[in-house]
């Protein structure tokens, strides 16, 4: 009969978890401007596919129980002592943003396929079943909302919907899980774990400037996606006056400043962003007749943030009126702050601590599955460096000595929870 180990005594196998992680990057492989290696995984791509039929290929090596859902989500169970008790899951996403690195999303995932092929080899049989999950559009790149899978998969958003969704290429979420083959049998909402952790890279440069090796996460910030459509009078750049003009550029380049001063007017948290300008017809000679932006809002505070998006608001309509030009706009994504919960961020920060590492509590700026799956379970993430906290970019980089770090500490949170004796 196998005994378990004293949880300490067990760590990760590094050396193959960098294999892995290298091993997944070489699909939909980039190279940044000075030679970095960096992936581009669009959900429901050729590439996302790939990524997806290695990842479970790894899961099928470990006799894991494998289930994907209607939206492609994959879920894979090693079984415990107690059969009928809910799982302890880890997990995070495979896909990417275009300019995608190494390790967001991979890590959380790879990091539990590690943990699992860790106490497989070591014998050591849990309490509760322990599961890794990734998510499917995490990202939000192709279609919208961003953490789409883990949304459906909470039962925050109908499947039927989700699969209705269109994205930037015109095509359908359903659509492309079809063309794929990761359109599953297994329903929606999912079953609820026991709790979730999500180990991520902190994608910002907070632990890094102030010197903390691991961030106990205590929530993330609510986020405001809009797209705005400004439609004016095209018309000759050259022949038309600018007392005259109804011009959707300028109106789009006036709702980008604006945005970031309004941010740095809020202060503390709060963050603005224009990701995206679209101009049409986008001739050099021809005042454009309608734009599209993009407008990302965020903050931990969801007072703060629904005033933000009232000072926004307002500005449209005063540009509306200023300039002669219609604006309207869509909600693409709206999701309140999140906060975790607060036993299981005492877990993370005392583990990371007893494994002698620095600890920071902190929230976190980027939107996470952790997030969506915090509505139906305890719920907490454990962050490591992100070199100058750059991310969605080939540069994105964290050293081998903190990825080992973070996934040694996801591994005792998650054994210690796994136990059953940690939370009830």
């Amino acid at each position: 009969m196998s005994m378990p180990l004293v949880h300490n005594e067990l760590r990760v196998n590094y050396s193959r978890l960098r294999a892995r992680l290298d091993a997944l990057g070489e699909l939909g492989a980039i190279t940044g401007p000075n030679g970095e290696r960096g992936s581009a995984r669009l959900a429901l791509t050729d590439a996302d596919k790939a990524g997806r039929d290695l990842v479970v290929s790894w899961m099928h090596d470990l006799s894991l129980d494998v289930r994907i859902d209607g939206i492609g989500n994959v879920v894979a169970i090693r079984g415990g002592r107690n059969a009928d008790a809910a799982p302890v899951m880890t997990g995070s996403h495979i896909d990417t943003v275009r300019t995608g690195g190494l390790y967001d999303g991979n890590l959380g995932v790879l990091a539990g396929l590690e943990i699992i092929e860790t106490l497989a080899e070591r014998d050591v049989i849990t309490e509760h079943p322990i599961a890794v999950a990734f998510f499917t559009n995490e990202e939000g790149a192709r279609f919208s909302p961003d953490m789409m899978g883990s949304l459906v998969y909470v039962g925050g958003l109908a499947i039927e919907s989700a699969l209705d969704v269109v994205g930037i290429d015109g095509v359908t979420v359903g659509a492309e899980l079809e063309r794929i083959g990761y359109m599953g049998p297994w329903p929606s909402p999912g079953l609820a774990p026991h709790a979730f952790v999500e180990l991520h890279v902190e994608q910002g440069p907070v632990l890094e400037e102030d010197g903390f090796a691991i961030g106990a996460v205590e929530g993330v910030q609510g986020i405001s996606w809009q797209e705005i459509t400004i439609v004016g009078q095209s018309n000759h750049a050259g022949t038309t006056p600018m007392r005259l003009r109804h011009d959707p550029g300028y109106v789009a380049a006036s709702i980008a400043v604006f945005v970031r001063e309004l941010a740095l007017g809020l202060g503390h948290t709060q963050v603005g962003t224009v990701g995206a300008i679209t101009l049409h017809p986008n001739l050099i000679n021809v005042v454009p007749g309608r734009a599209t932006i993009t407008v990302d809002l965020r903050n931990t505070d969801e007072s703060i943030l629904q005033h933000a998006e009232q000072e926004l608001a307002a500005y449209c309509i005063m540009l509306a009126a200023n300039e002669g030009v219609t604006i309207t706009s869509r909600t693409l994504a709206r999701f309140e702050p999140v906060s975790f919960d607060s036993r299981m961020v005492d877990l993370v920060a005392a583990t990371a601590a007893a494994q002698g590492n620095t600890v920071m509590r902190l929230p976190s700026g980027a939107g996470h599955d952790a997030q969506m799956l915090a509505r139906v379970c305890p719920t907490a993430m454990v962050f490591t460096q992100s070199h100058l906290g750059i991310s969605h970019n080939p540069a994105e980089f964290t050293d081998d000595h903190n990825l080992e770090a973070g996934a040694n500490v996801l591994l005792t949170v998650m054994l210690q929870l796994a136990s059953g004796k940690v939370l009830p």
